[in-house]
């Protein structure tokens, strides 16, 4: 992976992991459904007016915008509402890497290297860590929205690769009207469409400051340098940089909401980074090692 592209994955992975923080700002304020559908609702409007609709189908923008949208933040903003901690909502969200890569094999043909199982077998190894040691900050049905919300992001991730080298903020903006359209009708069937408008009108700067951070930094920039890095490098070589999230969620959500980091966490946050950098940088120093011999 070219350096630029390698400082756009780690952008994406500061923003993403920094986020789960902010969401709970604005959880504390609106209710998870209709957070999701402003959040989408703000990133398709006024971007869509600026942007033009890609050559596309209106079928892939709308299974994206389903997958990575609708599917994935309804389940992981209902579950950090109460029954997931941010820190822990950061790790658990990236079992979307597996998924992936699963789904990559199955439908794409696409082959694990060994040197990537063994980066993804520490990583796993972190997350096992953690798992078995969560206490009070995930209930089992945290767990299992969150674990179903990753399952939809990686759903997501292969609908983006097949769109080829396009312009993926445009795709991102397009895609996100299908999500908005399907949490607005969640949110009329859930909690009531007054209810969850009369939410936004007293919403306070402090949520609407976390609603943009959301809409533009976390879904604009963080999902377009996704979905175009995955569109021109296979999944096994980017979905992986996404296991570096959970470290920047614990980290963050320590420092900012006190969330405890024991050194357990911080022996299973080094794992997961042995597994990040054997996969980003083993390819190179393998080549070094050849050139040199």
């Amino acid at each position: 992976m070219p350096p630029r592209h390698l400082l756009l994955a780690l952008a994406a992975v500061l923003v993403w992991g920094s986020n789960f923080v902010v969401i709970q700002f604005a959880l504390a304020e609106l209710p998870p459904l209709t957070m999701a559908a402003l959040r989408f609702t703000m990133a398709a409007l006024p971007a869509a007016l600026l942007l033009p609709r890609l050559a596309v189908p209106w079928g892939q923008l709308a299974a994206y915008g389903l997958f990575v949208g609708a599917g994935q933040f309804a389940l992981l903003y209902t579950a950090m509402a109460q029954d997931i901690s941010p820190g822990m909502a950061s790790l658990v969200i990236q079992t979307q890497v597996f998924f992936t890569l699963l789904l990559a094999v199955v439908f794409a043909g696409e082959r694990v290297q060994r040197f990537q199982g063994v980066a993804l077998a520490l990583a796993a190894g972190g997350i096992g860590v953690i798992l078995t040691h969560t206490g009070g900050s995930v209930t089992p049905l945290g767990l299992l929205l969150t674990l179903a919300a990753a399952f939809s992001w990686a759903c997501g991730n292969l609908v983006g690769k097949r769109a080829g080298r396009v312009n993926m903020l445009a795709y991102t903006v397009w895609s996100s009207f299908f999500a908005a359209a399907a949490l607005w009708a969640l949110v009329a069937w859930h909690d009531g469409l007054a209810n969850g408008l009369g939410a936004i009108r007293a919403a306070s700067p402090k949520a609407w400051l976390a609603m943009g951070w959301q809409a533009y930094a976390n879904t604009l920039f963080g999902y377009g340098v996704w979905s175009w890095l995955l569109s021109r490098h296979e999944a096994s070589r980017v979905v992986p940089f996404a296991l570096g999230v959970p470290v920047v969620g614990m980290v963050v959500a320590s420092v900012v909401v006190a969330e405890p980091l024991p050194g357990w966490k911080l022996a299973a946050a080094g794992l997961v980074l042995a597994g990040l950098a054997l996969n980003v940088f083993w390819p190179a120093l393998r080549r070094r090692v050849r050139e040199g011999a």
